[in-house]
């Protein structure tokens, strides 16, 4: 049984951008958007160059390897480091209007991409400990709900109109994303107002956790805002926008157009693999987590990310997220691309 840390090694690429993203700022200009292009053209064109992934089935040792669990662990003190660079220092550097743009769409980007990644697959986690790293991580980037719409609704309602993260055949990505974090809000609270209803307590009650995070939140920015002024809390707003953008956007790439078929007049057939976009490319799974390997993971969530496997039956997205979240930036485009391999899944048809 293999618990090398060596096994590990793909995964922590991810741990490359955050300093790329202090360098990048400290050398000012143009190069406080280098991130950026990074994430979003250098990565895509890397997974198109390295290929997809043929990998067999996952050896069942990697599941007990607890590198893997480090990897995720590790990244919490590294976004929040970052993020407080991002209020604390970059407020200092006397940066131009358009400079203190690119600072906060890298820092955006990273825990967006990577930061999201990494929440994700720890609210999925039994232990409680990892379940609050995620929470945490999610609060970094005003997005703390996630952990229970996610977990509770997105995961029971995959692939069907009562789900506000599915996105529908010809919808754009304009469209889908307010519709998303509005609707996916809305679904938390219900939630959340349902659990507390089933164990007889108030739902303005110290036990909502809706109201917990809620009070996180305000918590958080009224700190920046007196510690380090209104310029700070501008900054950590915007990462926060544009990480919550990302996630959203790979909420589209994820399930867009898959659907699960009423098995009577109030229920859906069960979940299958043919309700998730797969991605095999490897540069996207790395960064990821194996968040791209998504049928799997939405038959076993209990999964580590390390143990996900590519499924035969799973439809594949014609690219790597990187390039997929470029294509849905272009709605024609996109529905040129993906409208017909959604067809083509409907039909039952290998793509």
């Amino acid at each position: 049984m293999t618990r090398s840390i060596w096994a590990t090694f793909p995964f922590w690429l991810a741990y490359l951008l955050p300093p790329i993203v202090i360098i990048s700022v400290f050398n000012r200009g143009w190069f406080t958007a280098l991130p950026v292009i990074v994430v979003f053209g250098v990565l895509p064109v890397l997974d198109w160059m390295c290929g997809v992934a043929a990998i067999p089935r996952e050896a069942p040792d990697l599941a007990f390897n607890t590198w893997f669990r480090v990897v995720t662990w590790l990244w919490v003190p590294v976004q929040l480091a970052l993020i407080a660079w991002l209020v604390r220092t970059v407020p200092m550097a006397r940066l131009g209007p358009l400079e203190l743009v690119g600072a906060t769409l890298s820092v955006g980007a990273t825990t967006g991409a990577i930061g999201m990644a990494v929440a994700h697959e720890l609210i999925h986690r039994r232990h409680g400990y990892e379940r609050a790293f995620g929470a945490i991580l999610l609060a970094s980037v005003t997005y703390p709900h996630f952990a229970i719409e996610h977990v509770k609704g997105h995961h029971r309602h995959v692939g069907t109109p009562r789900d506000p993260a599915t996105a529908r055949l010809g919808e754009s990505l304009y469209r889908f994303v307010p519709r998303s974090v509005v609707g996916g809000l809305i679904s938390a609270w219900q939630i959340e107002r349902l659990r507390l209803w089933e164990r007889e307590a108030g739902t303005w009650s110290r036990h909502n956790v809706m109201l917990r995070y809620a009070a996180l939140v305000l918590a958080t920015y009224g700190a920046i805002a007196i510690v380090l002024g209104p310029l700070a809390l501008a900054l950590f707003a915007g990462q926060s926008l544009v990480a919550i953008a990302a996630l959203e956007v790979i909420n589209y790439v994820e399930h867009y157009g898959l659907l699960r078929k009423k098995s009577s007049a109030y229920e859906y057939e069960r979940v299958k693999p043919e309700h998730s976009w797969d991605s095999p490319n490897r540069i996207s799974n790395w960064m990821l987590m194996n968040l791209p390997r998504h049928s799997d993971h939405h038959l076993s969530a209990a999964k580590r990310y390390q143990s996900l496997e590519l499924l035969t039956h799973a439809p594949r997205l014609p690219g790597g997220y990187g390039a997929m979240f470029l294509l849905a930036l272009v709605p024609p485009l996109w529905f040129r691309v993906m409208d017909p391999r959604v067809a083509a899944a409907r039909a039952g048809a290998s793509i």
